[in-house]
């Protein structure tokens, strides 16, 4: 009898010669989606000042919504009457749900938590709720996401051995109950989260319980919450081993180009972050030349075009297949900002114009897409490390004194 495969499952297509990152592709119930992969991330199942055909166009596969702020606003069970997440926001790809326990615990400080789950106030109206690993679950199911997380506690990275021990194991018993309750296995699968913060003790302990539980994929947590990119690393190299090779591997909250790169070569298959709409909605760039914040006056009067070096376009098949061929949409090098000014989106921003947040968040989720195209091809041609060195050269991580975003 053939073995049936999880909701989501990962495809191993290629490991670079010098670096062991991995290219693959990541069966869903929505798709199949090539990985190294970067998800945009839309909160309140929308990415903000981005809509659904636009993030098609310019190359998002899978996108990240917020378990919790859907939770509060408009709520599970209405979107499960809706028929879904995807058929309510009108995508009919990947989604990732994460369980809300980071919201839970870095928006209220009314909290209290036990081994039952937490219990807060949402931030809306300051009605009270309780979030547990069964109740993470549920919402998720209601809203259908192809790929739900469990249950963790989102603490900070400097706390001391004892507690983050504690808080790991407590995550750990967490996720054994999110699997017992788990029914819909054939369409939604469930990440499991290493916690344990710099410590290699526990997050090897953590890793090795919940391999145990042969969940359809692991994400690494509890980083980029302020520790060092070095430290960062550091957690990554002896963690990511720890994973099994068959399974995709998710470094939450990450989108930094450089870490990003550092990220894959340590064999991390999915990223996402709100850093480019975040800082996009605020007048920074993220482009092939570095770091542009359009408010500043040198812009006023600069006629180039945002990005030169930058296709808007993916030439990503889902999008071939999506909306077929269009002609000047094909062009090597064609984008709809190109004859767009740097003068003219600073001159947006100055005048409050809404237009010039969209445009400046659609071009950094341009670009972030765009470098995962590139680095998946690195990665086939077994040349990641110099791309990585070209990344960081033509970004400006090599100039004293490098402001990045």
């Amino acid at each position: 009898m053939k073995e049936q495969k999880p909701a989501v499952w990962y495809e191993h297509l290629h490991t670079e010669k010098y670096t062991g990152a991995r290219r693959g592709r990541l069966h869903t119930p929505h798709g199949v989606y090539e990985t190294p992969v970067f998800m945009p991330v839309g909160t309140q199942g929308a990415v903000k000042g981005v809509n659904t055909r636009t993030l098609k166009e310019i190359g998002s596969q899978f996108i990240l919504a917020n378990t919790y702020h859907l939770w509060v606003r408009p709520g599970d069970e209405l979107i499960a009457e809706a028929g879904g997440l995807h058929k309510y926001m009108g995508w009919d790809q990947a989604i990732l749900t994460d369980s809300g326990g980071f919201q839970v615990f870095s928006l209220s400080d009314a909290r209290k938590l036990k081994e039952e789950g937490v219990t807060f106030q949402n931030h809306v109206n300051g009605d009270k709720m309780f979030l547990s690993p069964e109740v993470a679950m549920r919402i998720q199911n209601n809203l259908g996401s192809d790929v739900m997380m469990q249950l963790d506690e989102a603490i900070p990275y400097f706390e001391t051995y004892d507690y983050i021990k504690d808080s790991m194991q407590r995550s750990l018993r967490w996720a054994d109950r999110a699997q017992q309750y788990h029914q819909k296995t054939d369409s939604q699968a469930l990440f499991g989260i290493v916690q344990g913060a710099g410590f290699k003790d526990l997050r090897t302990e953590s890793a090795n319980e919940l391999v145990k539980m042969d969940l359809p994929g692991y994400a690494v947590g509890g980083l980029s919450v302020g520790e060092s990119k070095k430290e960062m690393n550091r957690v990554l190299d002896f963690t990511v081993p720890l994973l099994p090779e068959d399974k995709p591997r998710y470094l939450m909250g990450v989108a930094a180009p450089d870490s990003l790169i550092d990220g894959v070569i340590r064999g991390i298959d999915m990223f996402d972050c709100v850093l480019p709409t975040r800082i996009g909605r605020k007048g920074t760039l993220m482009t092939s030349k570095g770091r542009v914040v359009i408010k500043n006056a040198r812009y006023k009067k600069d006629f180039s075009p945002i990005d030169p070096d930058l296709t808007y376009y993916s030439d990503n098949p889902i999008r071939q297949e999506q909306f077929g061929n269009l002609a000047q949409y094909d062009l090597p090098n064609y984008s709809p900002y190109q004859n767009l000014s740097r003068s003219y989106l600073h001159h947006l921003f100055n005048a409050n114009e809404r237009l010039g947040a969209q445009i400046a968040s659609e071009h950094n989720l341009r670009y972030l897409l765009h470098l995962m195209e590139e680095m998946r091809t690195a990665i086939e041609e077994d040349r990641l490390l110099e791309f990585r060195e070209q990344v960081l050269e033509d970004y400006g991580y090599n100039k004293k004194n490098a402001r990045l975003f």
